[in-house]
């Protein structure tokens, strides 16, 4: 019985083998078939082919008992894949020059250099200038407008809006432009040891102030500066140093004032403010308050800011109190709140103001707004850094610098 077993079992085996063989062999020709004209097989590999097929062929499959009919193999279909819908662009953001309109004034480009002394070399910087259009037989005010880091002039101009305020009211506005040389991210050096000295671009701008003030005929005792950001950083500084030229500043999203002396520095005083050395800073001023003239400003924050946070305003508001605190006859500010409105053709954010006052004309004004980040209040809401909802900072500025004018005759600031 044992005998029989092995035998059978030994003949199953090799006419399994014999089957297999004949098998693949279908499966090679199977798969030369499937094979396209563009595919061309080696010689060599053709003959092999070949011969095993002929062998395949010769052989007569054994029919066993009991074993069931191996069915063919069909042959796999070929999926054409369908093209891919090609993902749609995404619309291009829109330029400041898109976003700028064409006013009936003068809006121009231009340059100017400061020649070298001594040692240092020439120095230039383009700007850009807004005259309004109606003739005035007056000197027109000006603002002059510092953009923050990663802007330009043109940048700064759509997205603040300022040049068409400037055309309804009648006042100049000069965009001072940092170039990619100084910095390759357009930023003022607002955190420079220098610059706080008002040396830079701080004195650049305070020539290049000069030289539009007189050959645009423009009012010297109404010329204001106001900026975002880095730009707000430099305009404190300008304003502090050349009191004779700037007779209010506006700072929106501002840094403390003079508490750092490296890029390292200006990053942490942007993020936790000065703690108490912000007083410090300031007693250049405070210390020779019979020459310090005082300096009109109004500061505007956001809330959600998490570049240059609230606790900045809150140290800037220190500092000004005790630069102006001769001016200042109110002990405690003026305080209103503004309703916050979400729908309607003006939304905006709610609001709050502190004032003090100088007899009747604000000196420092400290405006919080809620639910704004580190963008310009009521501006472009299609460029960077720029929030479409209210209050509009560019009309709350202007308000503010309408009521300021510096006195021609000033002692000599020492």
């Amino acid at each position: 019985m044992d005998t029989m077993t092995k035998s059978l079992t030994s003949l199953w085996l090799k006419n399994l083998r014999r089957v297999g063989k004949a098998q693949q062999a279908q499966g090679r020709k199977l798969f030369n078939s499937l094979l396209t004209s563009a595919v061309r097989v080696p010689a060599a590999t053709r003959a092999k082919a070949a011969k095993v097929t002929k062998t395949a062929k010769t052989i007569r499959p054994v029919v066993l008992k009991n074993i069931k009919a191996v069915k063919p193999v069909k042959a796999p279909v070929a999926k054409v894949a369908k093209p891919r819908r090609k993902p749609s662009a995404a619309p291009a953001r829109p330029t400041a020059a898109s976003v700028l309109p064409t006013l009936p004034g003068s809006w121009k480009k231009a340059f100017f250099s400061l020649p070298g002394t001594g040692l240092a070399p020439a120095r230039r910087m383009l700007y850009w200038l807004y005259l309004p259009s109606a003739p005035s037989s007056a000197p027109r005010p000006l603002v002059v407008m510092l953009h923050g880091c990663k802007q330009t002039a043109t940048d700064f101009a759509a997205s603040t809006r300022m040049n068409q305020l400037a055309e309804r009211k009648g006042f100049a506005v000069l965009y001072p432009q940092q170039s990619q040389a100084a910095d390759s991210n357009r930023c003022w050096h607002w955190y420079r040891r220098a610059t706080q000295q008002g040396q830079g671009d701080v004195e650049l701008i305070a020539e290049m102030l000069k030289q539009v003030q007189g050959r645009h005929r423009l009012d010297a005792s109404r010329t204001y500066v106001a900026g975002l950001s880095a730009g707000a950083g430099l305009a404190a500084i300008l304003a502090l140093r050349h009191p004779r030229l700037i007779a209010a500043a506006g700072l929106h999203s501002a840094p403390v004032y003079g508490t750092s002396d490296s890029p390292l520095s200006g990053l942490q005083a942007m993020q936790q403010g000065a703690s108490v050395k912000h007083q410090d800073a300031v007693r250049e001023f405070t210390d020779t308050q019979m020459h310090f003239p005082g300096m009109p400003v109004m500061l505007i924050q956001g809330k959600n800011d998490s570049v240059v946070r609230r606790v900045n305003v809150d140290h800037l508001t220190a500092q000004f109190s005790l630069i102006d605190a001769p001016f200042i006859t109110s002990a405690e500010p003026v305080v209103h709140s503004y309703a916050g409105r979400s729908s309607g053709r003006s939304p905006r954010h709610a609001y709050k103001t502190a004032t003090y006052y100088a007899g009747r004309r604000p000196m420092l004004v400290k405006c919080e707004i809620d639910l704004l980040g580190h963008a310009w209040s009521g501006g472009e809401g299609s460029l960077d850094y720029s929030a479409p909802e209210g209050p509009d900072a560019t009309l709350l500025l202007w308000t503010f610098f309408s009521r300021q004018q510096r006195l021609k005759a000033l002692p000599a600031v020492m």
